[in-house]
């Protein structure tokens, strides 16, 4: 059947004739969720082969390469698939996210920014983007500290704490190529 067609996922009943074949997409995204990163990598290889520039299956590429914490790859994948389709506000929210995992919260801000420019209602690229504004909240409630050290018993003293116990999870809202809730984040779109 071909790259498109990667194999055949279920059957619906023991009697039953129908079968329910998935996509090369879904069955990446299945191998991402059980946590097959290998065989989603192969897959994921095997279609960019024949087809490069297909941009979901290079988002997917990003996402397992962040799963298998090859951060650095990642960031490259997605910043190369931002740079081809500049349109797709996903690769945006990941790069921010990557950024943020690298300390560098301004790129963070800027890439999530920038999703939410593409798309105003993307819930998971606002949630991230108002984590981003906490950490550059406690970076710039720090430095005033430092400049001036009767702050730290001050209610700004206070308020650099309780950011820092809000802030102890790491920004680490991906997106993916499937969403149940449209509101959340749109989907990629095949060529």
């Amino acid at each position: 059947m071909g790259t498109a067609w990667a194999q055949v996922a279920s059957i619906v009943g023991p009697e039953s004739t129908k079968i329910k074949i998935l996509d090369v997409y879904e069955t990446v995204n299945l191998h991402i969720q059980e946590g097959k990163l290998k065989e989603a990598s192969e897959l994921a290889n095997t279609h960019l082969a024949t087809q490069p520039r297909d941009p979901q299956m290079r988002f997917l590429k990003g996402i397992i390469q962040h799963s298998q914490g090859q951060v650095q790859d990642a960031t490259a994948t997605l910043t190369l698939l931002t740079q081809d389709y500049p349109e797709l506000p996903e690769p945006y929210n990941n790069l921010g996210v990557l950024w943020s995992a690298q300390n560098q919260p301004e790129k963070a801000r800027e890439a999530l920014e920038m999703a939410l420019r593409l798309y105003p209602d993307y819930a998971t690229a606002h949630e991230n983007l108002g984590l981003i504004y906490m950490i550059l909240a406690r970076q710039s409630y720090e430095k005033a500290r430092k400049l001036v050290p009767a702050y730290a018993a001050s209610p700004l003293g206070l308020k650099i704490d309780q950011l820092t116990l809000m802030l102890s999870q790491p920004l680490n809202k991906i997106s993916n190529s499937q969403t149940s809730n449209p509101s959340s984040k749109p989907g990629l779109n095949r060529p």
